[in-house]
């Protein structure tokens, strides 16, 4: 039986993004009211307290993500104000002394923790949105990949772990012209100009709530025509490029990250060497024509019915992208959700060339394989996030259809419904709840 829980008035506008700690006793929340809180679990009963609440941005957060626990407490946050924050909790001892040294401090807390989260870092590298935003795994130390509307691709590393105060930009990469490992030395120079997210008029607007396309175009005319001209090639609008970043936990490989772009429906993987440019090694591509894909360093099998749906060959945008915990399994699970309404699975099977190779970058066309073991339309409308639990055998989805929808794999390794949940569904539960504990002391 699904366990739920239900936050009443989380934000005072739309929720853009939630992330778990490590633990799971601590709940971050991002919001287009530009605010971020968090909320901390009393296992006692279940329920949900906010225990910090500041204004974090100029613009709408779009995504947050918590650093491992062994370098502290620490949040990414990035915005549609074109930047990228860190702050770390720390004391009100702390505060004071950041303060005094001229750091900026979050606001206030709203509830009764005496906990402050610090401003230690801005990153402003990003040319458009910063849609997401990931901490890379702990064994390859403190560094942080974006991905932003301009398409690039930015990975960070901290300098100065104790302070967090100085990130060095290590990657940047236009996700759309990486070259593929088989040709380590070319690159298009080629730049993609696409349309703003998301009030863009070539692709469909199923991903995005009227809330959230007011804030983009207030932003548009907040920023007028003068910073057109700062960012050469962007024109009136923001570009439609990168979408969304996950890397693998597997640390036997090297540092690979999937990457979501523009409106081609496809997720890259991408393998960073410290001896080469970062290159292609695989491309997830669920086009029924995309038989032979050239801008992939590996086959693709697909797992088509003898109908395509129609769907499949329209342009889409890659909303989501997950990379699930090995655990042990000689192959990866990476789910994906987009616009087209599909939640996938993709099963990744590594090449037989060692660890070292890969890193190197010297792994040869055809190594990298993947195939389809998992195609879901359930939510018939766009899909805004995946997620796996802390095993990868669980998969979350949600859509714009309101539900959250989980599944899960059969003895079989068949992947099937696994059940769902609604917000209307949370609130007749807790209604029912209340009404059965009412009964209860009555009896009493």
């Amino acid at each position: 039986m699904i366990q739920t829980g239900l936050i009443q008035n989380a934000h005072s506008d739309l929720v853009t993004d939630a992330s778990y700690d490590f633990y799971g006793l601590h709940l971050a929340t991002c919001s287009l009211d530009q605010r971020i809180k968090i909320w901390q679990l009393d296992e006692s009963n279940g329920t949900w307290s906010v225990v910090d609440d500041w204004k974090a941005h100029d613009a709408a957060v779009s995504k947050l993500s918590w650093a491992h626990p062994e370098f502290g407490s620490i949040i990414a946050s990035g915005s549609f104000d074109r930047t990228v924050k860190i702050w770390e909790q720390a004391s009100p001892m702390a505060q004071a002394e950041s303060n005094v040294n001229g750091n900026n401090g979050a606001q206030p807390s709203s509830g009764p923790s005496n906990s402050r989260w610090i401003e230690r870092a801005v990153l402003p590298d990003a040319r458009g949105t910063v849609r997401s935003v990931e901490f890379a795994p702990h064994h390859f130390g403190l560094k942080l990949a974006t991905i932003a509307s301009d398409n690039h691709l930015r990975v960070y590393e901290c300098l100065e772990q104790p302070s967090l105060t100085t990130w060095q930009m290590t990657e940047e990469i236009d996700v759309q012209s990486i070259p593929t490992a088989a040709s380590p030395g070319f690159l298009s120079r080629t730049h993609s100009v696409a349309l703003a997210t998301p009030t863009q008029t070539n692709a469909t607007l199923d991903g995005a709530s009227a809330s959230l396309v007011a804030q983009a175009l207030q932003q548009g005319l907040q920023q007028g025509a003068g910073s057109t001209s700062q960012r050469p090639g962007l024109g009136n609008r923001e570009a439609d490029g990168g979408w969304c970043i996950s890397w693998c936990k597997d640390r036997y490989w090297g540092e690979v990250i999937a990457a979501g772009s523009g409106t081609s429906g496809v997720i890259k993987i991408i393998q960073l060497t410290p001896s080469r440019r970062p290159s292609t090694i695989l491309t997830l591509d669920p086009s029924p024509s995309n038989t032979a894909n050239t801008s992939s360093s590996a086959s693709i099998n697909h797992m088509q019915a003898a109908e395509p749906d129609s769907r499949t060959q329209e342009k889409f945008s890659i909303t989501s992208v997950a990379w699930a915990p090995s655990c042990g399994r000689s192959y990866h699970l990476i789910a994906t959700g987009g616009r087209d309404g599909k939640v996938r699975i993709w099963k990744v099977k590594p090449g037989e060339e060692s660890a070292e190779d890969v890193r190197e970058g010297e792994s040869e066309e055809g190594r990298w394989t993947a195939s389809v073991v998992a195609d879901f339309d359930q939510h018939k409308s766009a899909v805004g996030r995946v997620e796996w639990n802390i095993t990868g055998t669980v998969l979350s989805s949600a859509g714009n259809d309101g539900r959250i929808r989980l599944w899960k794999a059969t003895s079989g390794n068949v992947w099937r419904p696994a059940g769902s949940i609604g917000v209307e569904q949370t609130e007749e539960q807790d209604q029912s709840q209340h009404a059965e504990n009412k009964d209860v002391d009555m009896e009493s």
